[in-house]
């Protein structure tokens, strides 16, 4: 996660400096499965890379059995166009959209945050709490879901495979009581916090929603808080989070004060005191997904992993 993490600062410098190429996604929605469809192309020429994920969200998978996001990640060589590797595109999104988070919380969060509140329960929840760890001493993690078995099975994993003292909280409030940084990656179209419960100097990751409609954070939580974006203009297409308060005239477009790879550039400043509430607001870019798959593709060269097919 560490090595993702610094794969993520990269990316990200790379994109807020006009270096890669990341065209809009293409949404495509199946209305009759509730379903979601995402096409995701990038360029990276200090990669030498063109990268192509194919992700489908679809709510009912879990009434199935089937994992609600599956994905695909293809790389091709950028010098010749030839495709260089397939991979598990719902692994990776994973590990990108955590190590994001963690590149944001390196940035941005107090350096002195021992615990971490996440809300949802899913993979994505736990990648979220892997990178955050490994940018910051954390020691115990509070997370809550609705579902409070999922939470309750998701706390001791995490707490065994992570080493830290994870509890399933009974309630938002209670997840946030002493948190430094926290982490929502849930499928809510409705803030699953309320901004009071939320302490000053808290650092804030939003990774779950993706669409102009919903949201995870409270409009008041946005208001006060100092915001940074992946990128300003997948930000104000798709993060319901800022469209909302934005619509609301709550805010205005400057509400957003950088993006994440003006921060590591040095182009921008980052959280300005210790009491400042600091908020991450992701929608995920394909550049996070072609730099992760570059770098996990490196290594499996270097350990002789994979299998070799003929097309």
């Amino acid at each position: 996660m560490a090595e993702a993490v610094g794969a993520m600062k990269e990316a990200f410098r790379e994109l807020s400096a006009g270096e890669a190429v990341v065209p809009p996604r293409t949404h495509i929605r199946v209305e009759e499965s509730r379903g979601d469809v995402l096409v995701m192309p990038a360029y990276s020429p200090s990669a030498g890379r063109v990268g192509l994920k194919v992700i489908t969200l679809f709510e009912r998978n879990r009434d199935l059995g089937l994992p609600f996001i599956q994905a695909l990640a293809l790389v091709l060589d950028a010098g010749t166009g030839t495709p260089i590797a397939i991979m598990d595109g719902t692994a990776l999104t994973a590990i990108r959209t955590g190590a994001a988070s963690g590149a944001a919380t390196d940035l941005l969060a107090r350096p002195d945050v021992r615990k971490a509140a996440v809300f949802g329960a899913g993979l994505q929840a736990r990648t979220q709490l892997e990178a955050v760890c490994a940018v910051r001493p954390i020691r115990e993690a509070g997370v809550f879901d609705p579902d409070g078995a999922r939470a309750a099975e998701f706390a001791a994993r995490a707490g065994r495979e992570l080493g830290l003292a994870v509890s399933a909280a009974a309630t938002p409030a209670e997840a946030l009581r002493g948190a430094g940084v926290v982490c929502t990656a849930t499928t809510a179209e409705t803030p699953v916090f309320a901004d009071g419960d939320l302490a000053s100097g808290t650092h804030i990751n939003a990774v779950g929603s993706y669409k102009p409609h919903v949201r995870e954070i409270p409009p008041e939580t946005v208001v006060r808080a100092l915001v940074f974006v992946d990128q300003r203009e997948a930000a104000w297409e798709e993060a319901g989070d800022l469209i909302m308060p934005l619509e609301a005239g709550l805010i205005t477009p400057g509400h957003v004060r950088a993006d994440l790879g003006e921060i590591v550039a040095g182009m921008k400043p980052g959280r300005l005191s210790s009491g400042d509430v600091t908020l991450f607001k992701s929608v995920g870019l394909a550049v996070q997904d072609l730099a992760a798959a570059a770098r996990a593709l490196a290594n499996a060269e270097k350990l002789g992993l994979g299998t070799a097919v003929t097309l």
